[in-house]
């Protein structure tokens, strides 16, 4: 009688055990009903071509991306309303100046893809 009680409490701490395992390693499934894919691409204005290191970014949030040699770039955010994303010119004369530019997103469904032209300074 004694021993079954033991093999029973040592079986459900090996079960136990092994679920932690399984949920530390694959982890949980995402939410993906509230996230957003932003993507776009961001050119100069005046000459239609793509520009490198602008940061897009989602005001009042950490995140961020810069652009690629095409001018590209693709994150994903939570959608929380309207989404105000910023367009800045952080590496200054690298790629020539450009104004800063404020767009936002009101009406959308899982992705939004963005063509953003900016002024040149």
């Amino acid at each position: 009688m004694k021993r079954n009680w033991l093999r029973t409490i040592i079986g459900g701490l090996s079960f136990s055990s092994a679920l932690f395992v399984f949920q530390a390693c694959y982890g949980m499934p995402q939410d993906y009903g509230l996230d957003i894919n932003i993507k776009g691409q961001v050119k100069s204005k005046t000459s239609g071509l793509p520009i490198e290191g602008i940061k897009v970014s989602v005001a009042d949030r950490p995140q961020f991306e810069m652009t690629d040699k095409d001018g590209k770039f693709s994150f994903y955010t939570e959608w929380f309303g309207n989404i105000k994303v910023q367009f800045e010119d952080v590496d200054s004369t690298l790629n020539g100046l450009y104004s800063n530019k404020d767009t936002v997103i009101e009406h959308f469904t899982h992705a939004v893809d963005l063509d953003i032209k900016l002024d040149e300074k």
